[in-house]
C-alpha cells in the first residue's frame, strides 16, 4: 500500500498548536468574512464549560483545521485555508479570557498572550487576517480599541465573552480551553487544496457559492498572485454586484452556457462554474478575469439604472427592472454587445423593447415566463434574425393580447400606464380607478342613478370591468385624495381636468362613466398598447408552450394511469405523435442514423454509444442496418442527455421542441 505524501493529517490539542514555534497563521484573501454570531459563541463557550467540569480523559474535538505552509523555510507563513471561522472566535474568547485575567494572575495571562501573540515580536498576532479586517482584529485582541463608534463582528464576539466570564471562573473556562483538539491537516506542495477543502465536513457555516468560486479561482495562486487577483479583478467584481454577487454568477453562466442551471446539489452554481472553467492557471485567470469584471460592471448597471449614461438606455433598463431580473442573461450580453460595437444603440434599445413586449404580453395572456432566457441567450449568438424569430415565436400576437385586455385585470399597471400616459416617473401618481373597485352605495357614473339603484347584473358588469385597461388612468396623488371614492362627474371636475397627463385630463371630454365608455376607451389604448410592446415583425406564431429540446426537463416519472409525458413533439416544423422520452428517443436517433449519419457516429464516439456494431449484451435493441444497432435500454434521464447530445452535435437543437402533455408539464 502506498503512503500520502502530500497531505499529513495529525490529531492535536488545539491551544498548544495555537501557542506553539513562531508561525503566524495567515487567513488567505479569497476566505470570506468573519461572521460567527452569538449564537456561535454561546455553543462555544459552552463546550468549553462542559469540557471543563469533566475528568482529564476526557476531550471536545472542534473539527478538521485546513493549512498549507507558504513556503519550503522554518517559520513560513501557515496558509488557513478551512478553519478561520472557529480559530477566530477562539482567539476572540483568549484575547477576553487574557484581559480579564492580567492584573490579577500573571501566570495564566503569560500563557494566554502565548496563544495570541508571537514570541519573537509582542505587537504581532498569532492569527493575521485578510488585510481588508486585520487591523480591526487586531485592535480588540490587544486591546487598542479607541472610543470611535462602530460596529464589528469582533467587538460584538469579544463583548459577549467578557460579559460571560468573570474573574473567578477564569481558571475554569482555561482549563476548558485546554482540553480542546482538533485534526491538522497540512498540506504539501503537490495536493489540491480546492478538492480537499470541498470535501470537508466543515463545522462552520456552510459557504455560498459565489465564496466557493472565490476559493476556486485563488486557490491554486501564490499569495502575491492571490493579492494582485484580488484586487485587480475580485474587489471590483464584488464593488459592482453588491449583495447580488451569488445571483450575477448565475445570471452570467446561464448567459455563457445558454442553458438554465439545474439545480445540484447545494452549489449548482458552483458547479456550473468549475465546469466551465476546469483549468484556472494565472495566463488563462487574467483573460477570463477581465471578462468577469466587465460583466460585473453591467450587472452593477442593471441593478441600478441611474449609472447607465445615456438617459434612454437607462430608461429602458428600469422598465425591464419591472418584471424582475430573471432576464438579466440576455440584457448583459446585448449590453456588452453593444459596448464592443457590436450592435448599435437603436438595436440594443429595441432588443429591450422585446423584452418588455415578450414579459407583458405573456403575462397578459397568462403563459408562463419561466425557462424562456436562456433560449434566446443561445438564439442571440446567432445573429439578430435568430433573436428576433426566437422573440417572434414566444410572443403572443396582437389578436390574442387585444381579447384579453378587454376582460382581464392589467398587470404592472403603473408601468403600462405610464408609458401609455408618457409619464417616465410614476412616483407620485396612483393608479386611478375611474369605477372604484368597491364602488360605495352613492356613487354614480352620470350623477343621476346611485349605485345602489343600479341592477345587480350593472353592478356585476362595472366591478369586472373595474380592475381593466380602459378603467385606469394615472392621477397625483393630491388630486386622488381630493377625490377618492367619489362618483364620476365629481372627480372630472375637480381632478381628471387638472391633471397635468393628457391622457387623464382628457377624462374631462366625457359627460358619463359606464361598461360603454370603459370598454371604448380599452379599444383605443389596445392598440396603442400593441404597438409599444410590438412583436418582432416576423411571421412566427405564438409557440403555444414548446419547449426547445435542449432546455427540456428530464422525466420524473407521473402517477399510474397517465400515459403520455408529451402532447406531441415539433421536429423541424414535422409533428411527431411521440408519447414519452423513450419514443423520442428512438425516433430521434433513427432520423439521425439516415439524415445526419456522421454526426451520430461522432456523438456515439465521444459518449460511448448508444449506437454499437453489436448487439454486445442481453436486452431491448432496435437494429438500424445489418452492422449498428440501437441500445433501448437506457432510463430516460440517459435518453433525454442523449436526445439533447445527438441533436446539438448535428446542429439542428434549435428546430426542435417538445410539447409536455398536462401532467408532463407539472412533473
Amino acid at each position: 500500500m502506498s503512503t500520502a505524501t502530500n497531505v499529513e493529517a495529525t490529531a492535536v490539542n488545539t491551544i498548544e498548536w495555537l501557542a506553539a514555534g513562531t508561525t503566524t497563521i495567515v487567513v488567505p484573501v479569497y476566505q470570506r468574512q468573519y461572521r460567527w454570531d452569538i449564537g456561535g459563541c454561546e455553543r462555544l463557550l459552552s463546550d468549553v464549560r462542559a469540557v471543563a467540569g469533566q475528568d482529564d480523559a476526557h476531550r471536545h474535538f472542534i473539527g478538521s483545521i485546513l493549512s498549507a505552509e507558504d513556503g519550503s523555510e522554518p517559520g513560513s507563513d501557515l496558509i488557513l485555508i478551512d478553519g478561520q471561522q472557529r480559530i477566530t472566535t477562539l482567539m476572540l474568547l483568549v484575547a477576553a479570557l487574557h484581559h480579564a485575567v492580567r492584573d490579577t494572575d500573571p501566570t495564566m495571562a503569560a500563557a494566554l498572550e502565548r496563544v495570541l501573540v508571537r514570541r519573537d515580536a509582542p505587537g504581532r498576532t498569532k492569527l493575521r487576517p485578510h488585510a481588508a479586517w486585520a487591523e480591526l482584529y487586531e485592535s480588540v485582541v490587544l486591546d487598542r480599541r479607541d472610543d470611535a463608534d462602530r460596529e464589528s463582528r469582533f467587538d460584538d464576539n469579544y463583548a459577549f465573552f467578557r460579559s460571560q466570564i468573570h474573574a473567578e471562573e477564569a481558571p475554569r473556562i482555561w482549563r476548558g480551553l485546554q482540553k480542546l483538539e482538533h485534526v491538522s491537516i497540512t498540506l504539501g506542495a503537490q495536493a489540491n487544496a480546492q478538492q480537499i477543502f470541498e470535501s470537508l465536513n466543515s463545522t462552520g457555516e456552510p459557504l455560498r457559492d459565489d465564496e466557493l468560486i472565490h476559493n476556486y479561482i485563488l486557490m491554486g495562486l501564490t499569495h502575491a498572485e492571490q493579492l494582485d487577483v484580488e484586487e485587480r479583478y475580485w474587489l471590483p467584481i464584488e464593488r459592482h454586484t453588491g449583495e447580488a454577487i451569488g445571483a450575477f454568477w448565475r445570471h452570467y453562466l446561464v448567459m455563457t452556457t445558454g442553458r438554465e442551471l439545474a439545480a445540484n446539489g447545494e452549489h449548482g452554481v458552483y458547479s456550473a462554474f468549475r465546469r466551465s472553467f476546469p483549468r484556472v492557471d494565472v495566463a488563462q485567470l487574467q483573460a477570463d478575469a477581465e471578462n468577469w469584471r466587465h460583466f460585473a460592471e453591467i450587472y452593477g448597471i442593471l441593478l441600478d439604472p441611474a449609472k447607465e449614461q445615456d438617459a434612454e438606455i437607462g430608461r429602458q433598463l428600469d422598465y425591464v427592472n419591472t418584471f424582475g431580473r430573471s432576464t438579466y442573461p440576455l440584457v448583459m450580453s446585448a449590453y456588452s454587445d453593444h459596448a464592443r460595437g457590436v450592435i448599435s444603440r437603436d438595436e440594443l434599445i429595441e432588443t429591450l423593447e422585446w423584452i418588455q413586449a415578450m414579459h407583458l404580453r405573456r403575462t397578459l395572456v397568462n403563459l408562463p415566463g419561466e425557462r424562456l432566457i436562456a433560449r434566446l441567450c443561445r438564439a442571440l449568438t446567432g445573429g439578430r434574425d435568430a433573436l428576433a424569430r426566437a422573440f417572434a415565436r414566444i410572443t403572443p400576437s396582437d389578436e390574442r393580447v387585444s381579447a384579453v385586455l378587454k376582460y382581464s385585470e392589467l398587470p404592472h399597471a403603473a408601468y403600462v400606464l405610464g408609458r401609455l400616459e408618457g409619464v417616465d416617473d410614476v412616483d407620485g401618481f396612483d393608479v386611478e380607478h375611474i369605477v372604484p373597485a368597491v364602488p360605495g352605495d352613492t356613487w354614480s357614473g352620470d350623477g343621476v342613478r346611485l349605485w345602489s339603484e343600479y341592477s345587480e347584473d350593472e353592478q356585476n358588469s362595472h366591478r369586472a370591468l373595474a380592475p381593466t385597461l380602459g378603467n385606469l388612468t394615472l392621477l397625483e396623488q393630491p388630486l386622488t385624495e381630493r377625490v377618492f371614492g367619489a362618483s364620476f362627474p365629481v372627480k372630472r371636475a375637480e381632478a381628471y381636468v387638472r391633471s397635468d397627463v393628457p391622457a387623464t385630463r382628457a377624462l374631462g371630454d366625457t359627460e358619463t362613466w359606464g361598461t360603454a365608455a370603459i370598454t371604448q376607451r380599452t379599444v383605443a389604448l389596445t392598440a396603442e398598447l400593441v404597438r409599444i410592446w410590438a412583436r418582432p415583425a416576423l411571421p412566427e406564431i405564438d409557440d403555444d408552450g414548446l419547449t426547445p429540446i435542449l432546455d427540456a426537463v428530464r422525466r420524473r416519472g407521473w402517477p399510474a394511469g397517465w400515459e403520455r409525458e408529451f402532447d406531441y413533439v415539433e421536429y423541424r416544423g414535422e409533428r411527431w405523435e411521440v408519447p414519452d422520452v423513450k419514443y423520442l428517443f428512438n425516433r430521434v436517433f433513427r432520423r439521425a442514423w439516415t439524415d445526419t449519419r456522421d454526426a451520430a457516429l461522432s456523438y456515439c464516439e465521444s459518449h460511448g454509444g448508444p449506437i454499437y456494431d453489436e448487439m454486445a449484451w442481453k436486452g431491448q435493441w432496435d437494429e438500424l442496418d445489418d452492422s449498428h444497432f440501437l441500445y433501448m435500454g437506457w432510463d430516460s434521464n440517459y435518453m433525454m442527455t442523449a436526445v439533447q447530445g445527438v441533436l446539438e452535435e448535428s446542429g439542428i437543437a434549435s428546430e426542435v421542441f417538445v410539447k409536455y402533455s398536462y401532467i408532463g408539464n407539472v412533473m
